[in-house]
């Protein structure tokens, strides 16, 4: 039924993974000295992109595409949470700002300060990732190749979205302050607690084609898939949001200390 050691080796996914990893060592390496003269190499944020994109690659290029397309409503939730959390804070969080400021700076510049705005980044990722839970969408999706892949990568660009304010290195377009950070968190799990409750409680299978699958796990009907999608989604979003609320918290703390820097 699936084939386990079979990978994704399409040229616009395999392509455009390799252009990126080489244009980012192409910048980070030869060119440094003509963006950012006396910079040293990033080691640790080039750790940070390249892993960002091998989660990207496991999330879209290996088994794990299959089994969440076609069979388990709850592999394909692990997927999006992959896409939306991991990802892409590696991705972002491993572009130092003298590479991120000129990508941000450069025309259409004023889309731009309009669109990383912490509200709007917080708004357009609730909407995108609501919004795409709803059956029609999200059947669709899984329906039409097209569709899907834009919905992949819509969900990792709204994944970039929600971690500029709290990862942004841009000197243009930085990230919140910590006080800001909370109150940017807490809004975010506030307002997606209406999709969480919307998967989880359904009552009925949501979704046809995991509905009508063949069963990979037979103890795993139809139903219980799609309760267990609705935990993983309000479980696994909720431990980020939580996990990145206290550790701005105990780090706006430290600040706080007599001495502190």
């Amino acid at each position: 039924m699936i084939d386990w050691g079979s990978w994704r080796n399409q040229p616009v996914l395999l392509g455009g993974l390799i252009v990126l990893g080489w244009l980012y060592g192409l910048a980070a390496g030869p060119l440094r000295g003509r963006f950012a003269p006396g910079e040293l190499f990033p080691r640790g944020p080039a750790l940070r992109f390249y892993g960002g994109l091998f989660l990207l690659y496991l999330a879209v290029g290996s088994p794990l595409e299959v089994v969440a397309r076609y069979f388990l409503c709850s592999v394909h939730t692990v997927q999006d949470m992959v896409l939306l959390y991991p990802a892409a804070a590696l991705l972002l969080s491993g572009v130092p700002a003298w590479m991120l400021d000129p990508l941000v700076g450069a025309p259409p510049g004023g889309l731009m300060r309009i669109l990383l705005r912490p509200l709007l980044c917080g708004a357009i990722f609730v909407l995108m990732v609501s919004g795409w839970y709803v059956p029609r969408l999200f059947e669709g999706a899984l329906r039409n190749d097209a569709w899907h892949e834009g919905r992949t990568a819509l969900f990792l660009g709204v994944g970039l979205l929600f971690w500029w304010p709290l990862l942004s290195s841009s000197r243009r377009f930085p990230r919140l302050g910590h006080g800001g950070r909370m109150l940017y968190l807490m809004a975010v799990q506030v307002t997606l607690t209406g999709v969480f409750t919307y998967v989880l409680m359904a009552e009925h299978a949501l979704y046809p084609t995991y509905e009508h699958a063949p069963r990979l796990v037979d103890a795993l009907s139809p139903i219980e898939d799609q309760v267990l999608a609705g935990t993983l989604l309000s479980f696994l979003s909720s431990a980020v949001l939580v996990g990145a609320l206290g550790y701005n918290f105990f780090a706006w703390a430290r600040t706080d200390r007599p001495g502190a820097r």
